[in-house]
């Protein structure tokens, strides 16, 4: 597809976009160019394009879906990037932060540790947050608490990386390392609790389908999408100031 072409498609696709939120002439008009005006032309217009180019619809609907997305994790931003304790890793301050939902017992999980650890050694502007989802079982839920209680004493990342590294969260595995950190959970605490109900409430408001799901400034990554997606989201958070 020639570079007009594949330019008109795109702006086809936010004007189908801008229709479906009730937007049309705003999303044609920040195109810029004569497609911007009346209301009823701009509709006509793309239903003319779109029944001659229905391939276009599953586009729009994406570019929808992240428009919502953007919008959620804007209104919510200091609940997604607040960590709770010491769940953080890299710069205090970092000026792009990459948020993480993840589970003990989710081998996609922990294939994704190798790629934030290296965008943590690369990028000394990044900060991670780590955010607990438990949603595959009851060790996961106890592992959860147990690493909860571990970030609010500041040992989370001790915790973290001593549960991956014994492999799935089995009750043995956890009270061997809480006992070895000297963490003292005892019954979940409702700041706990409070915590994990906030993160299944934040994961929703993002339509998370499992772990890992990642944030990144306005974007929702699903799933163990690799350095080079993470790496990529991190440069246009950045470049987006």
């Amino acid at each position: 597809m020639a570079a007009d072409a594949r330019d008109r498609t795109k702006l086809i696709a936010a004007a189908l976009a801008g229709i479906l939120v009730g937007g049309a002439g705003v999303a044609l008009a920040s195109g810029g160019g004569a497609l911007a005006g009346d209301r009823a032309q701009v509709e006509r217009i793309v239903r003319e394009y779109v029944l001659a180019h229905p391939e276009i619809i599953p586009e729009a609907m994406q570019l929808l879906q992240n428009r919502r997305m953007a919008e959620v994790v804007e209104q919510n931003r200091a609940a997604f990037e607040t960590p709770f304790g010491n769940a953080w890793a890299g710069a205090e301050k970092g000026d792009v932060v990459l948020v993480e939902f993840f589970d003990y017992a989710c081998g996609y999980c922990r294939k994704s540790n190798a790629d934030i650890e290296q965008l943590l050694g690369e990028d000394k502007q990044l900060k991670v947050v780590w955010r607990e989802l438990p949603v595959l079982g009851p060790d996961s839920q106890a592992a959860a608490e147990v690493s909860l209680a571990a970030a609010q004493q500041g040992r989370f990342r001790e915790f973290y990386n001593g549960l991956f590294a014994s492999g799935r969260p089995a009750p043995a595995a956890i009270a061997q390392l809480r006992n070895a950190l000297g963490v003292r959970p005892g019954p979940a605490s409702p700041e706990v609790q409070a915590e994990l109900d906030k993160n299944f409430q934040l994961a929703r408001a993002v339509s998370a389908t499992g772990t890992p799901t990642f944030v990144v400034g306005d974007k929702v990554l699903q799933g163990a999408v690799g350095y080079d997606a993470l790496k990529q989201a991190i440069a246009e958070a950045r470049a987006k100031g």
